[in-house]
Formats: C-alpha cells, sequence, structure tokens
C-alpha cells in the first residue's frame, strides 16, 4: 500500500499557514503565493533550518506532484508537513492572489 501523504486544497489552507513553494526559480519568479517561503526542492536538504520547526508546513508547486514527494520527506524526519493538493494551479484556478516581484503580471508556469 503506498504511503499516505497528509494534503490539503487551497481553499482549505489556513490563513496563518507557514507555506513553502518547492518550485524552480523561473516558475516562482513567474509568480507565486504572497507570503510563500522559496527554498526549491533541489534545495531543500540544505535549507532544512530555515524550515519553522514548532509549526505545520504546508508544501506547494506547480500541480502536487514534487510537492508531495516533499512532504513525504520531511514527515519521515521529524516536521509536521501537509501537501497543498492541485499546488499553484489549483491555488490560481481558485482565484486565489498571485504575485510576482517583477512587475510582470504574475501567472503560474
Amino acid at each position: 500500500m503506498p504511503y499516505s501523504v497528509p494534503a490539503v486544497t487551497p481553499a482549505d489552507l489556513p490563513a496563518d499557514a507557514a507555506l513553502v513553494d518547492v518550485r524552480e526559480h523561473d516558475e516562482w519568479d513567474a509568480g507565486h503565493a504572497p507570503g510563500a517561503l522559496h527554498i526549491p526542492m533541489g534545495d531543500l536538504v540544505s535549507r532544512l533550518g530555515e524550515l519553522p520547526a514548532d509549526s505545520t508546513v504546508y508544501v506547494v508547486c506547480r500541480s502536487g506532484g514534487r510537492s508531495a514527494r516533499v512532504t513525504q520527506y520531511l514527515n519521515a524526519n521529524g516536521w509536521d508537513a501537509v501537501n497543498v493538493e492541485g499546488g499553484m494551479q489549483l491555488w490560481s484556478a481558485q482565484g486565489r492572489l498571485v504575485v510576482a516581484e517583477s512587475g510582470v503580471d504574475p501567472q503560474v508556469i
């Protein structure tokens, strides 16, 4: 039986959630959730110290695949992590705010 990954949809994400975006730099630059912490999946192990140790970590990517793998890893290593199902694609489709620092219209790529 496959390992079950705790998950929540963007609509059910707590307002004060510690959100970690594990997408690549170009994806982040194009558009991301306001207030999210950007740690690309490939950098995660070297940046674990940046994650809150005392609260649930919600993990998001583009569609939910990478974030599910990161959620599994974090839960296996002592964090309380939850995958954001549907990722930033569902986030945007549900009308949630997407921002970009570059000044261009934000989009999810």
